[in-house]
């Protein structure tokens, strides 16, 4: 479809970037435009034996023939976009709206130095909420206004526009996770702005009436970084026990593993306007499942999950991850 958006259902971590790269090498998007909160979320990308972690660039930049935008509600933190553009190569093909708002060092260091954001509420540390509130008061500096962004300033609301009443294929990509929406979310423990669908929309200056697919991923054991409540939580020694280890991609801290939570899945799918779901992690529900390709091949407990997601959420999954690797996927978005 001509414009997709793709979210992530429960508290982030949930595998999106891998998403949003096979879509891209399968779809052949001519735009891939990332909106969210700024640099406080990391995607992992794993292609063969190299793994790319990215905080600014859109996940998708592992499609090399698509343009990469960032939109004008997303924060900028020049330093770490120009690291990650030199990282990957994507100079000439990146953009930056001018309107996105800036993040400063200062910004940093009160993100860090903040007892509350720290501490209570379990930051990253990037600067976000800072940015964003220096933002809301009409404070800071956007994007244009820095002579080093200068080579990557368009008007990407307009370019995806374009792009999307020409018929080609565009992909909007969502950052954190449903369940730390500023709005939606286990407040006060949540970002610093909205994180649904509809905000992934606006923040790349795309209307409502454009939207076509909006592709909710959930993992089948959700995970947590930082404070706040996870009511479907196990214990450290029970997630060690089934194997599931995983570190945040911007914090390196261990994240907090909990069962699949079917309600939060609903009123996730509710709220994004869900039209498909992507499931990563099917391989953790049974290791036999690990790296196949065929929904044939999956074994009876999985597909018994799978069922489950679809009875909860009320919409079809037509993406299923069996593992990291790029190549081990499910895709039934042509076969239902």
């Amino acid at each position: 479809m001509p414009c997709t958006i793709i979210v992530g259902g429960f508290f982030g971590d949930e595998g999106k970037g891998k998403i949003v790269a096979h879509i891209a090498h399968k779809d052949h998007p001519t735009i891939i435009s990332r909106g969210g909160v700024g640099p406080n979320a990391g995607h992992t990308v794993l292609v063969g034996e190299k793994e790319y972690g990215v905080r600014m660039v859109p996940s998708g930049f592992v499609y090399e023939h698509a343009d990469l935008c960032i939109g004008p509600g997303v924060l900028v933190d020049p330093r770490v976009f120009l690291r990650e553009v030199d990282l990957i190569g994507a100079s000439g093909r990146i953009f930056v709206d001018g309107r996105c708002g800036v993040i400063e060092e200062e910004h940093v260091a009160r993100d860090k130095e903040s007892e509350h954001l720290s501490k209570k509420i379990g930051s990253t540390g990037s600067g976000c909420g800072p940015a964003n509130a220096d933002r809301v008061l009409r404070m800071s500096r956007q994007a244009k206004d820095l002579p080093e962004l200068a080579p990557y300033i368009v008007d990407v609301a307009e370019k995806v526009n374009c792009a999307i009443k020409k018929g080609e294929n565009v992909l909007l990509e969502g950052t954190q996770g449903f369940g730390i929406s500023l709005y939606f979310g286990t407040y006060p423990y949540v970002t610093s702005k909205d994180t649904s669908a509809s905000q992934i929309a606006a923040d790349c200056g795309v209307g409502p009436t454009q939207i076509d697919d909006v592709i909710v991923v959930f993992k089948a054991f959700p995970t947590r970084v930082g404070e706040g409540p996870f009511s479907t939580e196990m214990s450290l020694d029970k997630s060690h026990e089934m194997g599931i280890i995983e570190y945040g991609t911007v914090t390196h801290r261990e994240r907090r593993i909990g069962n699949w939570d079917g309600k939060m899945a609903r009123y996730s799918a509710m709220i994004n306007g869900c039209t498909q779901v992507a499931i990563t992690g099917i391989d953790r529900v049974d290791p036999v499942c690990y790296g196949i390709t065929e929904y044939d091949q999956l074994t009876e407990t999985a597909k018994v999950f799978i069922h489950q997601v679809e009875e909860d959420v009320g919409c079809p999954v037509t993406i299923i991850s069996t593992g990291p690797e790029l190549s081990q996927i499910i895709d039934l978005r042509t076969k239902r």
